[in-house]
């Protein structure tokens, strides 16, 4: 008798294990994270999209040391200014490492809570009494103890690209019906997007607009519906120009389209053109031409000016590396978990546009507009949250890597 009770409580013991294990196994599948995050952080790590954001940033840090010493179109001060660039680096290098080690659940709710606090900010500059509008031309900035001048629009981005991709993941799963989604998805978008719109930014609210439409079209939408929204934008674009325009934005557009309104953004053109033009093949670093905002909006002719041809199709084939390899993560990450291949696509857009336009007006091919260079740029608050996007997405990637090592053992 004692035999029988012992061979049944063994069998019931290896059940109740087997059990376990089989719980624990399902769970490991479902965060995508089969071997732990730490043990195999530099395993699973993606290097085809970090390693050509390190030497971004090492050309940006390169080529604005040069500007700031020179003292040339630029007011960075020297070595203050500087400095504080690199300590944005080293802080949104940390913060980019730290959301890499956190699971699905934990970077969700990470990303929620960065649209909270971006909501409010954006709310908080409306009350805070801080404007740099005589500068920038809108009042998009709040002055922060220690840290000093935040932009709220740039945590903005990010948030609202992790609470809406989740929102369209639910919409696809059925967990939310189209009616209730939309709804959501409206409110979602909207409320950051009218306080931003209303300092007035519109390059901002336009790159916001870009992600979210990148967004929605990989998320699968029909034609007829992207048919009806673009009628509607050109619908609407007198009530854009009267009211969603600056006095600031227009004249740049108008001297974009006819050279020569605008004197002095025309004067901003031709100085970039000089200086992209002096850099000859490896750069001419002995005469740096005079450009306005050199260390900013129009870094892109430094690196020309400083690095000459060789360093701009060094950083070119940087971001195509860098963008190509994100947007193949996201398609293959949108299959397994779609708000994550959302999320992915999402992020990655504000920055594509981001290369594009900052390239383009440099050289003349696009309006002039306030939108940096992304880790190149000067400005605190543009490269730590460039680098917290960073961090999303090198997490993303991991759990693509994790759950292919799981497979593989």
């Amino acid at each position: 008798m004692d035999e029988i009770i012992d061979s049944n409580c063994c069998r019931k013991y290896i059940i109740m294990n087997s059990k376990s294990n089989l719980d624990n196994n399902l769970a490991m599948k479902r965060s995508g994270t089969g071997f732990s995050r730490a043990s195999s952080f530099f395993s699973a790590m993606d290097y085809w999209i970090l390693v050509p954001v390190l030497i971004m940033v090492i050309i940006g840090l390169f080529v604005l040391h040069n500007v700031a010493a020179d003292g040339v179109g630029t007011t960075l001060s020297y070595p203050q200014g500087f400095n504080r660039q690199v300590g944005a680096v080293l802080l949104g290098l940390a913060l980019a490492m730290g959301i890499c080690l956190m699971e699905p659940p934990t970077l969700r709710l990470f990303g929620t809570g960065i649209y909270v606090v971006a909501v409010l900010l954006l709310m908080y500059v409306k009350i805070d009494g801080y404007s740099l509008r005589s500068i920038t031309g809108a009042d998009s900035w709040i002055n922060l103890p220690v840290i000093g001048s935040f932009q709220p629009s740039e945590l903005a981005k990010i948030g609202i690209a992790v609470v809406f991709a989740n929102t369209l993941a639910e919409i696809k799963q059925g967990k939310r019906n189209y009616l209730e989604g939309s709804i959501r998805l409206a409110l979602i978008a909207g409320i950051p997007l009218m306080l931003i719109m209303t300092e007035p930014d519109f390059g901002t609210s336009m790159t916001i607009v870009f992600m979210l439409t990148c967004m929605i079209f990989v998320w699968g939408i029909r034609w007829r519906y992207i048919l009806i929204v673009a009628s509607a934008t050109i619908i609407a674009l007198p009530l854009i120009w009267n009211y969603g325009l600056s006095a600031v934005g227009q004249s740049r557009i108008l001297t974009f389209l006819f050279p020569g309104h605008d004197r002095r953004a025309s004067y901003h053109i031709s100085q970039s053109l000089s200086a992209v033009s002096s850099g000859g093949i490896v750069g001419n670093p002995d005469n740096p031409v005079y450009v306005p905002v050199k260390e900013s909006d129009f870094i892109f002719s430094a690196i020309a000016e400083y690095m000459g041809l060789i360093g701009i199709i060094a950083l070119i084939v940087l971001v195509i590396i860098f963008i190509t390899r994100t947007l193949f993560v996201s398609f293959a990450a949108a299959k397994e978990n779609p708000a994550q291949g959302y999320l992915m696509m999402g992020l990655i857009s504000v920055m594509s546009i981001h290369y594009i336009v900052n390239m383009g007006m440099t050289v003349g091919l696009l309006p002039i507009t306030g939108i940096p260079l992304p880790f190149i740029s000067h400005g605190g608050s543009a490269m730590v949250s460039n680098f917290i996007s960073l961090g999303f997405i090198l997490n993303i990637s991991m759990n693509q890597r994790l759950t292919a090592m799981q497979t593989s053992h």
